[in-house]
């Protein structure tokens, strides 16, 4: 268990937008940040952090709350695991109390902690195999030797190795007490008929971990190094829980920095090629890890930039299969270019041969445009042959229409006009086919994974209907906010005998609720109230900075959306200036207060006249001492009223 102290000190020094701006780049809107929902896909940001108030909200989604929340939905991590990664970035010791879970802790710890769990451990194995022991000395650094490998690069990307012996892994993990399940369930262990002790998935190979955007071990790549074995050279981590292959980049944790601040992501297809690019200084690199690059993975990079560069050994076969990258690519709207490297080199071995600035410089000026690219493959091909020429072209202007932005799909027609002597219009009328034909095919994946999605869609919506259409739920969150935002400002009032008092907002406001033994209509607002008034019993003011830092993501959600929301309405930039709610606190207070016991009182008069029918022919006394109720109730309305002097609510209008 974290300490609150600690948790607290976790919170003064994490600054959201350095966190949240690792995974979106983030532009500035005002005094908030904006970028791309790391949630949904979407052309327009509608993703705001606020650093002042050090909370985030995703309008595309509905998602909100601190660098926690934000942490705990992107990366999976319980509460704790992501206090813990904050406390790891900025250097702060994390003490934790130690004690016997209890039955619904242990329950809690489901399958996916102890996939991350045993991960970290065989990366820890893998490492310790590759340092420490005399056959990893001899085997697994001298591979690395032989690639010209660093230490430093070794250790940057926690390389490892595991040994010969075929259960040398799985005898570890089962003796640290990890169960045969979770070890058969990541895919380090193979626990076949013939070997009840198991086998290691990875056995005498070099490892190559796979980290998460945040650093956490979801699988690993491994390399066989003997050459008279007939088995695949690289394996790969089977899919599991917490590792979709389709949904991971290597070295995207390593490389996220320097992508987000040069703009560009420079996409290679081995864990070699990131690697001695990193070792050469050119960070903003990532690899698809040898499967064929997908719309995830793209959406990993667009978080961060729009500008892709990618990088090829010349490999005839794995030219023709980019194509089908570039046309993803352009669907994503990200802006592509393309890298030949000279025969007979790839990215590694480019980068081992000639120095930094030389690497980048060749990157930079031999990069072409996708049509150049394209046109030059498809041309060679095609020859002089008229009819392979004309299908070259067609091709290009099917990648064409994958460009969702009108503009520049205009200006690369132009470009494969004049390259190729065409007049526009002939181009423009295939495209117009060529642009049916692909959204055809995107509507119906569209409409494939709307139907996947309606009905949750439509409980949702309901559910915030039938809520919202309730008048004390609007009057309730009114309070709940206001206790939030201005509960330790003191407001002026006078008692029953006359006599001045001040009283802060919070306490106002909660002995209200608590004297007229009003209940909460959101679970959410309950848990504040209670632990507003757990505070005020301690002679503690349980205000927005309390909760921020509070053991509950509902609440830190709640939050983001009550914060937000006036956060945004940036009406000075309309020459706007309205009054400010904390300009008039205190009225503020007494006239909310009034509005919402009004019809909280309507609301009971509505309940004890419906109970009027039950008892009229089954109980005359408790028929009547309803009544009696309802007219006692019904003058306090009648005060309430006339000390505001107007009509606050119509109850036949709302509750019939």
């Amino acid at each position: 268990m974290i300490p609150k102290e600690t948790i607290d000190k976790i919170f003064s020094v994490a600054r959201i937008e350095e966190i949240i701006g690792e995974y979106v780049q983030l532009k500035r809107a005002g005094s908030n940040l904006k970028g791309l929902s790391p949630f949904q896909d979407e052309k327009s940001p509608s993703f705001i952090v606020s650093p002042s108030k050090q909370i985030w909200k995703d309008f595309s989604s509905g998602k909100g709350g601190t660098v926690i929340s934000f942490l705990m939905e992107l990366e999976g991590f319980t509460y704790p695991e992501a206090l813990r990664h904050l406390a790891k970035k900025y250097g702060i010791e994390v003490e934790e109390t130690h004690r016997e879970l209890t039955d619904e802790e242990k329950k809690q710890q489901t399958e996916r902690e102890l996939l991350y769990k045993i991960h970290e451990v065989a990366n820890n194995y893998f490492q310790d195999q590759l340092w420490d022991s005399e056959e990893g000395r001899l085997v697994g650094q001298a591979y690395f030797r032989e690639r010209e490998l660093k230490e430093d690069i070794i250790r940057k990307f926690q390389l490892g190795y595991s040994p010969e012996k075929k259960n040398a892994f799985t005898g570890y993990a089962l003796e640290k007490g990890y169960a045969k399940e979770i070890l058969e369930k990541s895919g380090l262990s193979i626990f076949p008929e013939n070997a009840p002790q198991g086998i290691d998935r990875f056995r005498e190979r070099v490892i190559f971990p796979i980290h998460s955007f945040s650093g956490r071990v979801l699988g690993f790549g491994a390399r066989i190094l003997k050459s008279n074995v007939k088995t695949a050279k690289y394996l790969n981590s089977p899919e599991t829980e917490i590792y979709h292959k389709s949904s991971v980049l290597y070295g995207l944790n390593q490389g996220k920095q320097a992508i987000s601040r040069k703009n560009i992501c420079l996409l290679v297809e081995g864990y070699m090629d990131v690697i001695s690019l990193h070792q050469s200084g050119i960070e903003n690199v990532v690899a698809s890890s040898g499967t064929s690059l997908t719309t995830e993975q793209i959406r990993l990079i667009k978080r961060l930039t729009e500008n892709v560069t990618i990088l090829f050994d010349g490999d005839k076969a794995g030219i023709k299969a980019s194509f089908r990258s570039i046309d993803m690519l352009l669907s994503e709207g990200m802006n592509i270019r393309v890298l030949l490297f000279p025969d007979g080199d790839d990215p590694d071995s480019f980068a081992r041969k000639h120095p930094q600035e030389y690497v980048e410089n060749f990157i930079a000026e031999q990069a072409r445009d996708f049509i150049d690219f394209k046109a030059d493959i498809l041309l060679r091909d095609a020859a002089d042959d008229p009819i392979r020429k004309a299908e070259a072209i067609r091709d290009i202007v099917k990648s064409v229409a994958f460009v969702d932005n009108v503009l520049k799909r205009e200006i690369y027609l132009k470009e494969v006009a004049a390259k190729f002597g065409l007049s526009e219009q002939s181009l423009f009328n295939e495209l117009n086919v060529q642009q049916q034909i692909v959204q055809g095919n995107q509507s119906a994946e569209k409409t494939r994974q709307e139907q996947q999605h309606v009905n949750t869609k439509l409980e949702v919506v309901q559910d915030k209907t039938s809520f919202s259409a309730e008048p004390l739920w609007e009057l309730e969150e009114k309070l709940v906010e206001l206790m939030l935002k201005y509960g330790d400002y003191i407001i002026s009032r006078k008692d029953a005998d006359n006599q001045p008092y001040e009283i802060t907002v919070v306490e106002e406001i909660a002995a209200y609720l608590q004297e007229d033994g009003y209940e909460m209509l959101s679970p959410v607002n309950r848990k504040i109230l209670d632990e507003i008034i757990l505070g005020l019993n301690q002679s503690e003011l349980r205000t927005e900075h309390f909760f921020v830092t509070f053991l509950d993501e509902e609440i830190a959600s709640k939050l983001a959306d009550n914060i937000q929301k006036n956060e945004l309405q940036n009406w000075a930039s309309r020459n706007i200036y309205p009054l400010k709610l904390g300009d008039r606190i205190s009225q503020e207070v007494e006239d909310d207060i009034c509005i919402h016991k009004s019809h909280y009182i309507e609301f009971l008069i509505f309940r004890l006249r419906k109970e009027l029918d039950e008892y009229r022919d089954t109980d005359e006394e408790k028929y009547f001492s309803t009544i009696l109720q309802i007219q006692k109730l019904e003058k306090i309305f009648r005060d309430i009223n006339a000390k505001v002097n107007r009509i606050l609510t119509k109850s036949h209008y709302y509750y019939r």
